[in-house]
């Protein structure tokens, strides 16, 4: 079973707690809850305060296709506010080993 993840790196905008991220996303989780493909989300926060934000998908053409409604379909989505751009490091990986 084919499974991609949209790992992105970041931290919070300035003045803004990794709480705050977490509360400007409720929008892009109904969106990503909407998208072909999408299986799961996890935002987790690292001790040096970076957050990842995990996204699990079945193909590569449903991550692209989900990734870039985020920028698009919801452009205008509060999160874009609540994330210091600049510490963005954003990629799809392919899972090799899921254990469960």
């Amino acid at each position: 079973m084919t499974e991609i993840l949209e790992v992105t790196t970041l931290r919070p905008a300035p003045g803004l707690t990794p709480e705050d991220f977490v509360a400007a996303n409720t929008d892009i989780n109904e969106y990503l809850k909407r998208q072909p493909g999408f299986r799961w989300r996890r935002i987790v926060l690292r001790d040096d305060g970076t957050i990842l934000d995990i996204v699990a998908y079945d193909s590569i053409e449903h991550a692209r296709s989900g990734a870039a409604g985020i920028t698009g379909e919801m452009g205008g989505s509060p999160v874009h506010e609540a994330i210091d751009h600049s510490t963005v490091d954003w990629q799809f990986t392919t899972v090799l080993q899921y254990v469960t």
